[in-house]
């Protein structure tokens, strides 16, 4: 005769299996390979207080997989396109060879010269109407792909069927009906509606290739393991490897009618001519070969070197994701900060830093540098925007003057050290651009360029609002409260 029955049985193995499977989770959170403290505990924290619904989270949200043959594609395609590109350019500015170098170990493309480099829409500069800068940036791209005789290569995170969304769509669908190769790349979720409708059928019937990036993620059956919203986020345009443009623009109009409350979206787009396209041309087709399986060869990797422009400006893009060791992207903004003497001025639409660009930006300003942090005065995130706020009093503690723009969402992502360097890209200074996803930013080595971008920068801060600490002291305890749970959290979500 038995002592146990078999339902009396069922309850302890279930037990043991759910305590297994809770313990391993907990493990792998602790030792999951390029991830930061700050993560490690915040997933534990989550794990081992919410057991249950801990372990289910980081089944969708703790990893960050992209597919191992997306992966491999994309490190053989690194690999070959990460020759000499052009000779390096001497750089005299101490700071600037160490920001230089650091970018380069990212994707191997070191600073070259010989480049032209336009802020697109500065002759538009009015503070009170920033909305003509995007309106301008986007007549120059669809001017450079009605000229295009060879190739167009497009990568954006989000492309609307909009008025600016179709124009472009437009110029790409007469450019491949003429016999011009385009290749297309959009987020599968940024871009989910312009995917689902009539404008991608369009272009591919005028002969142009659309594809979703990271449309299939790893999966076990119908079951999604690890993140599911990894996201491409780059914003490049290539053209015949003598153009590309690269900046925080999206194709879409500046209203951006999905969030049209929050609008006008206020942007940056650099045109670049010279050695540095071939950069952006190889981070392109990198993305392009991970995610369609094409051969390199029959890709144009290795068209002519494009020409170099005399005097010529020196340039250096960079690229990282979820497949780039370390914490790049924020290394990369570390550098610059702590590269500032004199000056600093940063923008940015989401500010969910990690502690490394958290501690640089709080010890500007103890360094003597000026230090001026504008950000949106209405986020259409509240998670980001309670996280954002929950670094306010150590920044205004530490001298950092921090403004609120007011007149849209200021999606510019910006960088300006001393007027002699400065980054620009698709990169926010949040948790996502740090770590998740695939981002592109543009080095600038020019005091001509750097003075362009920052007037731009005060013309945003003309119309910007000072955050003061008497400000950030009349909030009430809850909301304090509410806003460094959020934070605590953010290396979570």
């Amino acid at each position: 005769m038995s002592l146990w029955s078999a339902d009396e049985l069922i309850s302890p193995v279930v037990a043991a299996a759910a305590f297994a499977v809770h313990l391993l989770t907990v493990v792998r959170a602790i030792t999951r390979p390029n991830r930061t403290p700050a993560s490690r505990v915040a997933w534990v924290a989550v794990i081992m207080c919410l057991p249950l619904v801990g372990v289910v989270a980081y089944a969708l949200l703790g990893e960050t997989s992209i597919g191992r043959g997306r992966v491999e594609r994309l490190r053989e395609a690194e690999r070959r396109l990460a020759r000499p590109l052009a000779p390096p350019a001497y750089l005299a500015d101490p700071d600037a060879r160490t920001i230089a170098a650091l970018c380069t170990s990212i994707n191997g493309f070191a600073p070259v010269a010989g480049n032209r480099v336009t802020l697109l829409g500065e002759a538009s500069d009015d503070p009170a109407h920033p909305a003509l800068d995007s309106d301008r940036a986007i007549d120059a791209l669809i001017e450079a792909i009605e000229g295009a005789a060879e190739h167009v290569h497009i990568s954006f995170y989000i492309w609307l069927d909009d008025h600016s969304g179709g124009r472009v769509a437009n110029a790409v669908a007469a450019a491949a009906r003429r016999g011009v190769v385009c290749r297309v790349m959009v987020d599968a979720l940024g871009s989910r509606d312009f995917l689902r409708g009539p404008r991608r059928r369009e272009l591919e019937e005028a002969g142009a290739r659309v594809i979703a990036a990271l449309e299939d993620i790893p999966r076990l059956g119908h079951l999604a393991v690890g993140r599911v919203d990894l996201r491409n986020h780059r914003k490049l345009v290539v053209v015949d490897n003598r153009i590309a443009f690269c900046g925080s623009q999206n194709c879409a109009d500046p209203a951006f009618a999905p969030k049209a409350r929050y609008g006008p979206w206020i942007d940056l787009l650099l045109r670049c001519e010279g050695p540095v396209v071939r950069q952006a041309q190889h981070l392109f087709l990198a993305s392009w070969i991970a995610e369609t399986g094409d051969d390199l060869d029959g890709l144009p990797a290795a068209d002519p070197q494009p020409e170099v422009v005399e005097p010529g400006v020196t340039l250096q893009v960079f690229g990282t994701g979820p497949t780039t060791p370390g914490a790049a992207m924020s290394d990369a903004f570390v550098a610059a900060m702590y590269a500032a003497e004199r000056e600093l001025i940063v923008t940015t639409p989401y500010f969910v830093p990690d502690e490394g660009l958290l501690r640089a930006l709080c010890a500007a300003p103890r360094r003597g540098v000026r230090t001026t942090l504008i950000l949106p005065a209405r986020c259409d995130s509240r998670l980001v925007a309670a996280a954002s706020r929950s670094t306010y009093a150590d920044l205004l503690a530490c001298g950092v003057e921090l403004h609120a723009y007011p007149l849209g969402l200021l999606h510019a992502k910006s960088v300006t050290v001393d007027g002699r360097l400065a980054l620009v890209g698709s990169a926010n200074m949040d948790r996502r651009s740090l770590e998740l996803n695939f981002e592109n930013n543009l080095l600038i080595h020019d005091e001509p360029t750097t003075a362009a971008i920052r007037r731009r920068q005060l013309g945003y801060l003309s119309e910007a609002t000072p955050v003061t600490a008497a400000d950030v002291a009349a909030w009430s305890f809850w909301t304090r409260l509410a806003n460094n749970v959020v934070a605590m959290m953010s290396p979570v979500l």
